[in-house]
């Protein structure tokens, strides 16, 4: 069994060969396509953080209002680039949208990835440390997040406030119980990997990561996988973590999935991040559902994972990716006993 979901980037463009042309339009219909997923049976919302993209950027609003709208479905980032947060203010922000939710939220939090413009988290206001990069902020920003995320108290209160508060040192408000167990880390490489668990995080893995053995992708996402569950249970955590891997996954089923998808067998690419940094890029898998059954079960990773997120296409609206989502729950994960 696992927990299928879908990942939205929330791409938008003011053009007519795009069915999202607003931010605007991109918010609301994430609200309506998580709402619709709910329906079908889904288990999971997620979406995806870019700054100074015409992308989704904002996360808590929206989750919020998906929370509001749905009653079931976990709802969730993946991920939120820690670069540019404050993260006390963030915890404020996650524990009112995981209230609203009924304790729903799964958020996926990272030191980022390759962005629109140079160092954007300075125009956030944040610089690294003396002698830290950036990914060296980021985690440390993560750090703090999770700490305060224990409810703690950590301030001291002001002796004569204007609202009474309660005896001790004072946490931030609202605070929601069990957030701090549903916090995601996107690893990239092995070591983040097992890093993230040795803090209690659960694991995102995506549909890249460093290329550290020239293997194909999902054999390396595989091993990557191992090493944190190894990592956890050296690190002693008294729960199971989880696991989430994402994948573009497209069942044939009518004409139009074949005039978007049925171009040809895809394969694992290669590319570089950064300058120093070398990337595996996984394949995307579109087949009719009996040829895409066996290749799915080809794949080590998903294997490895209990949670599985479909990449949707989001700017082909909102009726055509729920019957994205459908497809797969219903052409593909019975077969693989998912569902």
């Amino acid at each position: 069994m696992k927990k299928i979901g879908f990942l939205s980037f929330g791409h938008w463009m003011p053009s007519p060969q795009s069915g999202t042309r607003s931010a605007g339009d991109a918010l609301l219909q994430s609200i309506d396509l998580a709402v619709a997923a709910e329906e079908l049976g889904a288990d999971g919302a997620y979406f995806r953080v870019h700054h100074f993209a015409r992308q989704l950027a904002s996360p808590f609003p929206l989750l919020a209002a998906v929370g509001a709208k749905t009653s079931r479905i976990e709802i969730g980032t993946a991920v939120i680039d820690m670069r540019y947060e404050n993260p006390l203010y963030m915890a404020e922000d996650a524990g009112a949208a995981d209230l609203i939710a009924g304790g729903r939220l799964q958020l996926g939090i990272s030191r980022g990835s390759p962005e629109q413009v140079i160092d954007g988290w300075r125009y956030f206001g944040y610089e690294p440390g003396e002698g830290q990069s950036d990914a060296d902020m980021g985690r440390r920003h993560a750090e703090v997040f999770l700490d305060v995320l224990k409810g703690e108290g950590f301030a001291q209160p002001n002796p004569r406030p204007m609202f009474a508060n309660p005896p001790g040192l004072l946490r931030l408000e609202p605070y929601s119980e069990g957030l701090r167990e549903r916090v995601w880390w996107g690893a990239g490489s092995n070591a983040t990997a097992v890093w993230a668990a040795k803090l209690g995080m659960n694991l995102q893995s995506s549909t890249l990561k460093d290329d550290e053995t020239g293997e194909a992708f999902h054999i390396q996402q595989a091993k990557q996988i191992r090493a944190y569950r190894e990592a956890w249970k050296e690190a002693g955590h008294d729960r199971a973590p989880r696991v989430s891997v994402s994948r573009s996954i497209f069942a044939i089923v009518n004409d139009m999935d074949r005039a978007y998808f049925g171009h040809g067998k895809d394969e694992d690419s290669i590319g570089y991040l950064d300058a120093n940094t070398r990337a595996i890029f996984g394949r995307s898998y579109a087949a009719e559902p009996d040829a895409l059954v066996e290749e799915l079960r080809k794949d080590e990773a998903i294997a490895e994972a209990d949670t599985l997120l479909l990449t949707v296409p989001n700017q082909l609206g909102v009726e055509y990716n729920a019957h994205v989502i459908e497809a797969i729950l219903k052409h593909v994960a019975p077969a693989l006993g998912w569902r």
